[in-house]
């Protein structure tokens, strides 16, 4: 069985530009969170991918991410190595209830985060 993409992000070196950029051009709403980042509602519906805009602490973490869901972090973090992928986030919680994520990146380069 696939897993779900779940959510995306985009970061930025100027969030507040991305924020406006994508509210204006896709008709997004994004709410504020703590540490300004906003949390996205593509306004697709119930179900859809959620999303979030947030500043980028460094140029090089500027970019678009997606988060694959998953049953088990470390697992699966394991198996993306084995891969040929690189840990770039060990597994840790989330603010909120909002469960525990890591990133990766693929053979490529290309950061993946995964949620669980």
């Amino acid at each position: 069985m696939g897993r779900p993409v779940a959510f995306f992000e985009i970061i930025s070196t100027d969030a507040d530009r991305a924020r406006g950029f994508y509210t204006g051009l896709f008709g997004w709403t994004a709410s504020d969170q703590e540490g300004g980042y906003a949390l996205v509602d593509t306004g697709a519906g119930e179900g859809a991918i959620g999303g979030g805009i947030g500043a980028a602490e460094t140029p090089e973490e500027a970019g678009v991410k997606i988060y694959v869901q998953v049953d088990d972090l470390e697992k699966t973090l394991e198996q993306a190595v084995a891969l040929g992928g690189t840990t770039l986030v060990e597994p840790a919680a989330l603010p909120g209830d909002y469960g525990r994520f890591a990133v990766f990146a693929d053979p490529d380069g290309n950061p993946v985060g995964l949620w669980g």
